[in-house]
């Protein structure tokens, strides 16, 4: 099946450090792709990967779980470990969530994560009734493309498939119940300004990560899709400087 303009996966080669970014639920890799490039130019070996069932169409997306999603993480993930050193995760809006399973899962696996605008709670009305809109529905109004930066565009459905959808409440309440696990430092960005996911999520995460963990970034000049929005540059810069300072090993320049 054709992959939409934009949507293709990112992959580079580069020093001892990976990361692993994730794109979030029907978007595609165009959302963190110049995030990847500005990890890459900084030595990093980098895989962004294209979800299953994203970038092509709603409809094939509806034949798609979140174990599906989180089962191509896992594949990439073990292959940045097969080739580094040391492997962070780093994720926007549901890719958020996922980069924070894949630390409870892999433990000293990962090194720490860096998450964007991240969704691990079901607060958004639509979505909780998704296990019975499914039954009658295909599809509602997508959620792609808020962004307050002028002609910046996110390649997206704009349609959300609904069977798909309806997957997500294992996934959070997976995530919430072993937060626990995740003893890596954690580097949040937070637009206060997110028309997508509440505030709710990283509520959770002050909440719930009280090791001293944890760093939240608010960004007052964006809205969700923040990869693309005004604050991207401290996005790059910050998240950068957090894998610079949380690795064991020096990176390297390509």
């Amino acid at each position: 099946m054709p992959i939409m303009s934009g949507a293709e996966p990112y992959h580079r080669a580069g020093g001892p450090v990976g990361v692993l970014l994730c794109h979030g639920f029907t978007g595609t890799p165009q959302a963190l792709r110049p995030w990847a490039e500005h990890l890459a130019e900084a030595g990093l070996t980098v895989a962004l990967p294209r979800l299953p069932g994203h970038g092509t169409t709603w409809r094939e997306m509806n034949r798609t779980r979140w174990e599906d999603w989180y089962a191509e993480l896992d594949k990439t993930l073990a292959d940045l470990r097969g080739r580094c050193a040391e492997v962070f995760v780093a994720g926007l809006s549901l890719g958020g969530c996922m980069a924070l399973r894949l630390a409870e899962v892999h433990g000293e696996g990962v090194r720490g994560v860096v998450v964007v605008n991240p969704s691990i709670a079901n607060d958004v009305p639509l979505l909780r009734l998704a296990p019975l809109l499914r039954l009658f529905v295909p599809s509602v109004p997508g959620v792609a493309g808020d962004i307050k930066k002028e002609g910046a565009v996110e390649v997206g459905y704009d349609r959300t498939p609904v069977k798909a959808a309806a997957s997500l409440p294992r996934l959070w309440a997976l995530t919430q119940a072993e937060l626990d696990k995740v003893t890596q430092p954690v580097l949040v960005f937070h637009s206060p300004q997110d028309h997508v996911v509440k505030p709710t999520s990283v509520r959770i995460l002050r909440e719930r990560l009280t090791g001293g963990n944890l760093n939240v970034v608010e960004l007052a000049d964006s809205y969700h899709v923040a990869t693309l929005d005004n604050d991207a540059d401290r996005i790059f810069a910050e998240s950068l400087e957090f894998i610079r300072t949380n690795t064991s090993v020096p990176l390297q320049r390509d």
